[in-house]
C-alpha cells in the first residue's frame, strides 16, 4: 500500500469512528473490531497491521480535535514519544 491509499484508508476509518461517535480516547480494544474488520477487508492486511492503521486513524482524529496547531509541543498528549 503507497503514503496515498494508506492515508485514505486512515481518514475512512477516521470518518466512521467519527460517525459511530467513538470518543478519541477509547481504550477498549474490541470496540475496535469493526475497524479491524474493515482494513482489513479493504486493504488486504494481517490482524496486527490492521490494528496500527486502526490505531493511527484514532490518533489522527484525536489530533484534529486539538486545539493547539504545534503538535510537536503536545506530543506527549497523543504518546507519539516527543516533547
Amino acid at each position: 500500500m503507497n503514503d496515498d491509499q494508506r492515508n485514505a484508508q486512515i481518514e475512512k476509518i477516521a470518518n466512521e469512528m467519527l460517525h459511530d461517535n467513538l470518543s478519541v480516547d477509547e481504550e477498549d480494544e474490541s470496540k475496535f473490531v469493526k475497524y479491524k474488520d474493515q482494513v482489513k477487508q479493504d486493504c488486504g492486511l494481517n490482524d496486527e497491521d490492521s490494528m496500527k492503521l486502526v490505531y493511527e486513524a484514532l490518533l489522527y482524529r484525536k489530533m484534529k480535535t486539538t486545539s493547539s496547531h504545534d503538535y510537536l509541543e503536545k506530543g506527549n498528549e497523543f504518546g507519539a514519544g516527543f516533547s
